[in-house]
């Protein structure tokens, strides 16, 4: 199966007429039939059903096709990565997190980086979720995690970033956003979102306000689902300062509570590259230097 099928098959499925797909695909409808049908003899089983009216999906081709488009995708940006790599970099250090705001210094760590290591590209990586799992495979150099997630993972070295306390995240026009500090009675009679794939210490703390019955809940599927839910008015709720992208499109207030979370970068323990702990230096001097900077 060559990309030049891969393509054919993907255009076909998008417009379902073989005409304009060959024309799209800048070729004769006959070329694109050949395609096609190549494509369909070597999978061994029909992709499009033909007719007078065009082409349609066939249940296993609506499956097939999915699955390829991903595929495609993915080897798009591979070439692409590959082709940024061997233009300006030797080598590359692959950075995993699940959001960009996670370790907010990084676009700043990358720059001041580049100036002393131009050759070596770091690269993002992001994965809402199994991040660890993804750099236990070795798909990443480094991981952005909580120290909770490394006790007892063999073959790793944990390098301290920073501590991350709990706030709560309101309406810019909610009464609660012109506090400084919130406390459990603060939130009596309030609704707050939980869920979402919650760190264990953030689980603690809903738990224990939850259990005060003065407080009603609402469960919620992930993060940018609850922010959502926040925006809409339907209630508030508690994160990892972590989480903050400092828009200022919320209110986010620190919450007294003795929770905190322990953020660190984990690297591969044979991984001893001189680029990797330069950069590494870089990115924990910068959290040193913040030390006002709300976490």
């Amino acid at each position: 199966m060559t990309t030049k099928q891969i393509d054919c098959c993907i255009e076909l499925a998008r417009t379902l007429n073989f005409s304009r797909a060959a024309e799209n695909m800048f070729l004769s409808q006959p070329t694109l039939s050949y395609q096609i049908r190549l494509l369909e003899e070597e999978i061994g089983f029909a992709v499009f059903e033909r007719s007078g009216k065009g082409a349609a999906l066939t249940p296993a081709g609506a499956q097939f096709v999915s699955f390829l488009t991903g595929m495609r995708q993915d080897l798009k940006r591979a070439v692409e990565q590959g082709q940024n790599f061997s233009a300006r970099f030797r080598d590359s250090i692959s950075f995993g997190m699940m959001v960009w705001q996670a370790v907010y210094f990084l676009p700043e760590a990358m720059r001041i980086f580049e100036q002393s290591e131009p050759g070596v590209q770091i690269a993002p990586v992001f994965r809402y979720e199994n991040g660890m799992e993804a750099f236990l495979r070795n798909e990443v150099d480094v991981v952005f995690a909580l120290k909770e997630q490394t006790r007892q993972v063999p073959g790793i070295r944990v390098h301290d970033l920073f501590e991350s306390r709990i706030y709560l995240i309101a309406a810019r026009d909610d009464p609660l956003s012109g506090k400084d500090l919130i406390r459990e009675e603060d939130l009596y009679g309030r609704t707050l979102m939980v869920g979402g794939g919650s760190p264990q210490a953030l689980r603690a703390v809903q738990h224990r306000l939850i259990g005060s019955g003065k407080i009603s809940y609402f469960n919620s599927a992930d993060h940018d689902t609850t922010r959502i839910n926040v925006a809409a008015g339907r209630g508030v709720c508690l994160a990892p300062g972590f989480l903050n992208d400092h828009s200022g499109q919320f209110a986010w207030i620190p919450f007294d509570c003795r929770e905190t979370f322990s953020c660190v970068l984990c690297t591969h323990r044979e991984d001893e590259r001189p680029s990797l702990k330069a950069f590494l230096g870089v990115l924990q001097g910068l959290y040193r230097d913040a030390v006002a900077f709300p976490l």
